[in-house]
This record gives structure tokens, sequence and C-alpha cells, in this order.
């Protein structure tokens, strides 16, 4: 469905009610006033959460047509929130489907939401008007990407053996896993900081965790490890 074929839709009447689950406030509420004016774009925000508890709790009240899901929530992550929605997503009569809505462009990411049963993975640098579009793309049944992401996922679906399990990388939350990977491109504490909304302080706990973790001594050892991992 084009961009043209949704406003014709949304001037219809033609409506798509949603949840957004995010840990961050200000993204929630920039992404309610970007595509959460009914009238004009023909989206209907019926709740928000901020981590997996809330997320369950809300979808499960609400029963949207589609849930805008981050990948890194407290309480487990957005994989967690497929997992306990599962009945809801295998629903015969009006099954809630999801769309990530993700800083990380990540492969393990993407392809563990989409194992998951999510619809499709778009990252935040989506405009609005494209985000309306996705989301009455996935209410229709089909999958949505950002450029690129798809081809994670056509490679790791290609052959019918499941990709082998990293022990060492199953370790690390969700949120470890951001950490590493920023760590690993060379930011400063200050700035991972400032791009995941954290204290510094909050940046070197789980950078310990990560080198405690994975039996590393140093952020050089930790990028060495994930350059070898292709996580970088």
């Amino acid at each position: 469905m084009s961009t043209e074929d949704s406003a014709v839709n949304e001037a219809g009447g033609r409506q798509v009610r949603v949840v957004l689950v995010d840990d961050h406030r200000m993204f929630r509420t920039g992404v309610q006033a970007e595509i959460g004016e009914t009238a004009r774009t023909g989206v209907e925000v019926v709740g928000e959460a901020a981590d997996v508890d809330q997320a369950v709790t809300v979808i499960t009240a609400t029963r949207p047509e589609v849930v805008l899901l981050d990948v890194h929530l407290p309480g487990g992550g957005g994989v967690e929130v497929l997992r306990r929605c599962a009945p809801l997503m295998a629903a015969a009569e009006n099954p809630v489907r999801f769309l990530a809505l993700s800083v990380s462009d990540a492969a393990e990411d993407v392809i563990g939401v989409i194992r998951g049963g999510a619809r499709g993975y778009v990252t935040k640098t989506i405009t609005g008007t494209d985000l309306v579009d996705s989301v009455f793309r996935v209410q229709d049944g089909d999958a949505v990407f950002s450029p690129r992401l798809a081809g994670f996922v056509l490679d790791a679906f290609a052959s019918t053996d499941a990709p082998p399990v990293d022990e060492d990388l199953d370790r690390l939350t969700q949120r470890e896993r951001e950490v590493l990977r920023l760590i690993a491109r060379g930011y400063a504490y200050k700035e991972i900081a400032k791009q995941l909304f954290i204290s510094v302080k909050t940046v070197e706990s789980h950078v310990s965790a990560v080198l405690r973790k994975l039996q590393l001594s140093n952020r050089h050892e930790l990028t060495r490890w994930a350059t070898a991992r292709r996580l970088v």
C-alpha cells in the first residue's frame, strides 16, 4: 500500500489501533505527536508501555491491531513481550500484529524479534509518513522492513538449519549487548550514555558486567571479541 493509498484510507475513515511500547517516555511522546492525530493519519494510539510487564498488561487489555515494539526493554526485551503475547498473535480472529521500532540495526536483534513473531522491523530513523504506512501494511498482514534489514532475515531463513547458538552472547542482556556494540565501535562512555539515554555510571556498570560475563580484561579484548562475531 502506497502513501497515497494510506491518505485515501485515512480520509475514508479507515483506522488502526496501536499500542506504543518503548522505555523512553520522550520518544513515545514524539511518536504519539507524529502519528497519533487520528483524523489525519488514521492511527489511534490506545495505550503505551515502558517495560515488559506493562506491555503485556496493556496489549492484553486493549487488543490493538498493531503494536510498535522496541527491542530493548526492562524486564526481558521485546522478545519476551512477543513470547508472552504469542496467544494474541495466533488468534484466529483479530490477531495482534507486532512491528519492531528500534534504534538498533544489529542482525541478531532483527532476527530475534522476527523469530519471535514480529511482522517487521523498522529503525527509529523512519519518517512519520513512512511509519504510518508501515503500520497499515502490518495491519494488512504484510512484512515490513527498513532498507537492508530484510537481508538479515533472508540470510537467516535461507537454510532450514537454525544458526548455531552463541552461549557467550546469550549470557548478556539486551542492554548489555547494545553497550557492547557501541564500545566495539569506538564510542566513549559519555557518547554511549547520550545515545542510550542512561548515565555514564550505568554505562560503566554494563561494561563491567559484560567483561565479567565474557571473561575479558579490557575494552580492547571486548572489541576483538565483538568483531570476531560480526557484532560491530
